[in-house]
């Protein structure tokens, strides 16, 4: 799971970093809410946790201008104000959770896990689908016209963050990362797993639904595009 921290105390997000690094998460970290928004916008990720009190820019802000943006990322915010007025004004703005410091770790990845479920079965339970293609999300099979290819985990994981935000782009760095971490292998491993990936899914057929963007990613393009 991939997380965003926008938290501007160095203290407290060294103890957040600690604790879910431990437990396997990926994070990054923005020190204000502007670098917080722009991380935002230009990444995807599963969850942020997102203070109120921020320098640049305030964690209401941040939060509307990412909905207004068109980021649909839960959004679970830190106050150390206990007030009905800022729990309200953080779920106006867009907030899907609210958190009052001092917190407990294993409640806030509580939360965390609760809302990342809530999103899952909102979105898709089984199977994704854009065109023709259809991704079974518990055999790890794509169907496509009348055939089916089984994918290994990683072109799995590739089709299904490109079936998950298409049509837009996915950059490289994005897949790289929910891949491989910073533990990125030499040479250009991830070319040659989209050329994998085409073998299966579009090779055989007219139209190409993986679009190569130079020198940026990837993208899905139904085919009233091509």
């Amino acid at each position: 799971m991939k997380l965003l921290l926008v938290e501007d105390h160095q203290d407290i997000a060294g103890i957040i970093f600690d604790f879910f690094e431990i437990k396997g998460y990926t994070l990054d970290y923005a020190s204000n809410g502007r670098q917080g928004y722009d991380l935002g916008c230009e990444n995807h990720y599963d969850l942020i946790i997102l203070d109120v009190m921020l320098p640049r820019m305030d964690g209401y802000t941040v939060c509307k201008k990412l909905r207004e943006h068109g980021v649909d990322t839960p959004i679970l915010m830190l106050t150390a104000r206990d007030t009905r007025e800022d729990t309200l004004e953080g779920f106006s703005q867009g907030a899907d959770d609210y958190l009052v410091k001092p917190f407990d770790l294993e409640i806030l990845e509580a939360r965390i896990k609760a809302l990342t479920r809530r999103r899952t079965g909102e979105t898709a339970t089984t199977t994704l689908t854009f065109g023709q293609l259809e991704l079974d999300l518990g055999s790890h099979t794509v169907h496509r016209s009348n055939c089916s290819f089984s994918l290994n985990p990683t072109l799995f994981t590739i089709l299904k963050l490109l079936m998950v935000r298409a049509p837009k782009l996915v950059t490289k760095e994005e897949i790289i990362s929910t891949l491989w971490g910073d533990d990125e292998p030499e040479g250009n491993v991830l070319r040659s797993h989209i050329y994998q990936l085409r073998n299966q899914i579009d090779k055989p057929f007219k139209h190409s639904y993986i679009k190569t963007v130079p020198k940026v990613g990837y993208q899905l393009i139904p085919e009233e595009n091509q």
